[in-house]
C-alpha cells in the first residue's frame, strides 16, 4: 500500500484562503448565508473556513452549524457494524437562507444527498451550495457537483483520498492511497 501526498499544509492554507475569497465574492457579508459542516469530517474544514472568514476577512456574525447525516444515509442499515451518530448543532434558522454545505471529499455524492434530505428538518433554504476540499470527479453515483472545490483529483476506485487535519493530532495534508 503506497501513499502519495497531494496537498501539504501550505497548499491547504492557500486553498482555504481562495475558498474564503470565493465565498465572500458570492455572499458578501454573509448576512443571509449560513455554513453547514457535515459531521464528522466536514467539520474540520467548516471550522477552519469560518475562523479564517472571521479573523482574516473580518466577517462578523457568521453562522456555522454542524449536521449529522447518519440516519439519512442510504447505506444506514447495510453496514455490518452500526454507524455511530454525531450531534447536529444548528442553533439558527435556515428558512429562506443561503446554505453552504461543507465536506472534505466529494466522492459518490451519497453523503451530499443525505445532507440535502437532513437539512429539510431545519427549514426550507432559499439556495443550497456545496463546498469541498477534494472533488473526486470520476467517482460519482449521483449527479451532484460542487460549487466550490479546493482541488480536483482524478482517482480510480481502488485509490482512496485521505484528509488529515492538525486538529486530530496529525499534520494538515491530503494523501492518495493506493491499495
Amino acid at each position: 500500500m503506497s501513499k502519495k501526498t497531494l496537498l501539504n499544509s501550505k497548499d491547504i492554507e492557500i486553498i482555504l484562503h481562495r475558498l474564503a475569497c470565493e465565498l465572500i465574492e458570492n455572499h458578501n457579508d454573509f448576512s443571509n448565508t449560513v455554513l453547514i459542516g457535515l459531521q464528522p469530517r466536514g467539520t474540520f474544514l467548516a471550522n477552519r473556513l469560518a475562523e479564517l472568514l472571521k479573523t482574516a476577512y473580518h466577517i462578523k456574525d457568521l453562522k456555522l452549524g454542524l449536521l449529522d447525516i447518519t440516519f439519512y444515509r442510504d447505506d444506514f442499515r447495510r453496514k455490518e457494524t452500526p454507524l455511530a451518530a454525531e450531534t447536529s448543532k444548528i442553533d439558527f434558522l435556515i428558512e429562506d437562507k443561503k446554505v453552504v454545505i461543507i465536506d472534505d471529499v466529494l466522492y459518490s455524492g451519497r453523503s451530499v444527498r443525505a445532507a440535502l434530505t437532513a437539512i429539510q428538518s431545519y427549514g426550507r433554504p432559499e439556495n443550497i451550495e456545496l463546498l469541498v476540499l477534494i472533488d473526486r470527479r470520476f467517482s460519482r453515483h449521483l449527479p451532484i457537483q460542487p460549487n466550490y472545490r479546493g482541488r480536483q483529483v482524478d482517482a480510480i476506485n481502488e485509490e482512496k483520498v485521505l484528509v488529515s487535519w492538525k486538529e486530530t493530532g496529525k499534520k494538515d495534508a491530503v494523501y492518495l492511497e493506493q491499495r
